[in-house]
């Protein structure tokens, strides 16, 4: 080997060694400062006063590494409400910037379990972040009780363990947990909705959806100093949902694309997954497709609309208009897929949207 060969080679040896008596301290510095730049940022501190809406969750149950499941965060003023609490929820508002321990209240659509499959974490956060004195309060239709309940119950040790090792200050026993806060519904077959919270210039109200045979399945309308979103839950077409929508600023939706889920079916079928083949072919009966929302949304007056729980997994946005379909063509306002981490702004007093990304990771 050539002597420049040799020099080089051992410079490059030196080099890695050098390098990795040094990784430790490196990386020790870099850690301190991720943490002093990130730990404990309230990136919500500065907002506007007026209706902001945060996503959290835009999944499925079907697995997609890039989505959480259901979880909308939904700010009004400097009150904190969050609709849904799947899986991964509670850890985006955390990596977000929101602070768990400012959540007031959260809001249950249905109790399938990606709705609620986060609710363990979400009290969890919540508790410590503030160290709470009180449950999280969590609204929903009757049964929300045997929800909070089994949470309760199977949370129970892990809270005792937690108070034990940080003292009453930190984790107070009062506040492990939820409460259950159950509404009456309308009548099935109405339009109507009822009022399920109001103070400090919000009102939310409650009207039931079409997601049979999920029963009751319910959305939700958050009004807020002249601005309103729509939140939408798990449904197919629903004429609650067109008549609670009526001149929202933004409606929030679930979306399924049939022609995608199709493939998807194909796929599991050639591979002899006849299971799974088949529950995709059911689920197609109580979602949305774009389509249908965009008409509807059209139709309500509805100035903007954002899909979320989004099937099947669409992993790049390359992918969107397949995903949409004919939506644009359907509805002349904005529409987004939303993502993990988008925010929506509707400031109080006017009429403008405002949009910014929350990091996540």
């Amino acid at each position: 080997m050539p002597s420049k060969m040799i020099v080089s080679a051992v410079v490059a040896i030196a080099a890695i060694v050098g390098f990795a008596a040094f990784q430790g301290p490196i990386g020790a510095a870099v850690l301190g400062t991720a943490f002093a730049q990130r730990a404990g940022v309230d990136r919500i501190a500065d907002l506007p006063d007026g209706l902001h809406v945060a996503l959290c969750g835009t999944g499925s149950p079907l697995p997609d590494p890039s989505r959480a499941a259901a979880c909308t965060v939904v700010i009004a003023g400097k009150h904190i409400f969050v609709v849904d609490s799947g899986e991964g929820g509670a850890r985006n508002i955390s990596l977000m910037g929101i602070p768990n321990g400012r959540i007031e209240a959260v809001f249950l659509t249905h109790f399938h379990s990606d709705h609620i499959d986060g609710l363990g974490p979400m009290m969890l956060l919540r508790w410590t972040g503030n160290g709470a004195t009180s449950p999280l309060p969590i609204y929903g239709p009757p049964g929300v009780e045997r929800v909070v309940a089994g949470f309760d119950a199977g949370y129970a040790l892990d809270s005792g363990y937690r108070t034990a090792h940080h003292g009453q200050k930190i984790a107070p026993s009062s506040g492990a947990g939820g409460v259950a806060k159950p509404f009456a519904l309308p009548p099935r077959g109405s339009n109507a909705r009822v009022t399920v919270f109001s103070g400090d210039g919000l009102t939310v109200t409650a009207f039931r959806v079409n997601h049979g045979p999920v029963d009751p399945a319910v959305g939700y309308r958050f009004d807020y100093k002249g601005r309103s979103v729509v939140i939408s839950g798990d449904t197919a077409e629903s004429s609650s949902l067109a008549e609670a929508s009526r001149g929202a600023d933004m409606l929030l939706h679930e979306g399924l694309q049939p022609k995608l889920v199709g493939l998807m079916t194909a796929a599991l079928t050639k591979r002899g997954n006849a299971n799974i083949a088949q529950i995709t072919r059911d689920i197609l009966g109580y979602h949305a497709s774009p389509e249908l929302v965009a008409r509807e949304a059209q139709a309500a007056g509805v100035r903007f609309v954002v899909f979320t729980h989004i099937i099947p997994q669409t992993p790049s946005r390359m992918m969107y208009p397949a995903w949409l379909g004919d939506a644009r063509r359907l509805y002349d306002g904005p529409i987004v897929v939303g993502e993990d981490g988008m925010m929506f702004s509707m400031p109080a007093g006017s009429r403008g949207f405002e949009f910014r990304r929350l990091p996540i990771g």
